[in-house]
């Protein structure tokens, strides 16, 4: 396009320049032109005129032309600009941080949930451990262990929590890792947010499977997990949306009831992988 553009501001100026040379010719050859060709010099003058009009005619609307599309281009900027500045005031102020504390749980998921879920080939609200197969957890669910994971966590900064999504997680106990990770198209599983009465606090709720003969997680004993790495994205009410990583680090865990492991949280760590941005709140159907 600005090739175009060059090739015909070259043309016109030739043109302009060509048009004004004869037209200084013409001017001091009038006379001899007038005794040459008497009537038809005038009207060949006439036409050149007319001709000359509408070169520079067409010259000007040029000129206007690339104004009026400079002139635009830096609205169009000045537009981009400003909405980007309203878009990050927006952001800034309408973000949601937060914090894991006090304790988490994990126990057997309820029943009811798989018959909900994966029972219903809906897997928006599952983990998956690395080693297992989503489709055969669908087709053949008597095969694995569904683990619930419930954290409580509270808003440190910014607006209240609408949504949060998690990308994987990452289990550590004596040295050897358990990956998880959502198989759903968007690479992101939901976690539930329930509110606890009783405790006047949230609780976010993870639910992993694994396979039965898995040695993650055994009802029977305590599990020793000394550290939960989460890859994780909340979204405000407003809708923006922080991606970060958190990582708690737990005291020896406890086993209140059969089946039931309590982990005291003595550290979190929380840092943002990417600046805060506004996206799209998106709630599957349950």
């Amino acid at each position: 396009m600005k090739k175009y553009e060059t090739r015909l501001a070259i043309i016109l100026l030739i043109v302009s320049i060509c048009v004004l040379s004869l037209s200084i010719l013409f001017l001091i050859l009038g006379d001899e032109l007038a005794i040459m060709f008497d009537v038809i010099g005038i009207r060949i003058a006439a036409l050149f005129i007319s001709f000359a009009a509408f070169c520079s005619t067409s010259a000007f609307s040029y000129l206007i032309y690339r104004h009026n599309k400079t002139i635009s281009r830096v609205n169009d900027d000045i537009n981009k600009r400003a909405e980007s500045f309203r878009e990050l005031q927006f952001v800034s102020s309408n973000y949601s941080i937060i914090e894991f504390k006090d304790r988490m749980l994990m126990y057997p998921e309820s029943d009811r949930y798989i018959n909900k879920y994966i029972k219903q080939h809906n897997i928006d609200y599952h983990l998956f451990a690395s080693d297992i197969n989503y489709y055969d957890v669908i087709a053949n669910p008597e095969n694995y262990d569904f683990i619930t994971l419930k954290i409580p966590f509270e808003v440190v900064e910014g607006k209240v929590v609408a949504n949060i999504k998690i990308n994987k997680l990452r289990f550590e106990r004596d040295g050897v890792n358990y990956y998880f990770a959502s198989n759903d198209d968007s690479k992101e599983s939901i976690a539930f947010i329930l509110y606890d009465e009783y405790a006047k606090q949230k609780n976010m709720i993870v639910n992993l499977v694994v396979a039965k003969h898995s040695d993650f997680y055994n009802y029977n004993q305590i599990n020793n997990f000394s550290k939960l790495k989460i890859y994780i994205k909340i979204t405000s009410l407003l809708g923006v949306e922080v991606k970060g990583v958190s990582e708690l680090y737990f005291t020896i865990p406890e086993d209140t009831n059969p089946g039931i492991n309590i982990y005291l949280i003595n550290a979190f760590y929380f840092r943002l992988s990417d600046m805060p941005v506004i996206g799209k709140l998106h709630f599957p159907e349950k």
